[in-house]
């Protein structure tokens, strides 16, 4: 199933946000992180239905691959 690309934007911003918050990094470098991991990829092209997970849910998940390369 694809989302709507204006609602998968702003659920980017609030996971990215969540992100930020829970690794304490900024913003902007938890925005690159998030474009250049495994989990944006499978919310982007809609597997599993991943953009139907919480943000919360998302952010924990994109927490565990940034503590995995750091």
């Amino acid at each position: 199933m694809n989302a709507n690309p204006t609602l998968l934007q702003m659920k980017y911003a609030r996971v990215v946000s969540l992100f930020a918050g829970i690794t304490g990094i900024s913003f902007d470098e938890a925005l690159t992180f998030f474009y250049h991991s495994d989990l944006y990829q499978l919310v982007k092209n809609g597997v599993s239905d991943m953009h139907c997970m919480s943000d919360a849910y998302l952010a924990k998940d994109l927490q565990d691959e940034y503590e995995k390369l750091v």
